[in-house]
């Protein structure tokens, strides 16, 4: 597995097509800046499905999303915000800050 999500970016009109399971998301700007990380938990209603519909209507200028199902999407989401912020120097600007593992190669 990469340590990002290596899928093209969908259009948010594409969110009735996502999978209702477990996993994580990013959202990006027009530019293909992700702008937010979140997880679709087993606390969300209709999985990333769900999740990624109530994160787009909720971050100002989102255009896009991608996707991952997975079963250990605590550890993922955790994973994906320590990588955009080693890579970045701060986690998506839209994401609360939280205090976070430092990655180790």
């Amino acid at each position: 597995m990469a340590l990002t999500i290596d899928k093209p970016w969908r259009p948010a009109d594409q969110v009735p097509q996502v999978p209702a399971q477990l996993g994580v998301f990013e959202l990006a700007d027009a530019a293909g800046v992700v702008v937010f990380i979140g997880v679709a938990d087993a606390r969300s209603l209709f999985g990333l499905r769900g999740a990624v519909a109530d994160a787009l209507q909720a971050v100002p200028g989102a255009a896009g999303f991608r996707y991952e199902s997975t079963s250990a999407y605590h550890t993922r989401y955790r994973e994906l915000l320590m990588v955009h912020q080693a890579t970045h120097g701060a986690l998506p600007v839209h994401n609360a800050p939280m205090q976070l593992g430092r990655l180790q190669p």
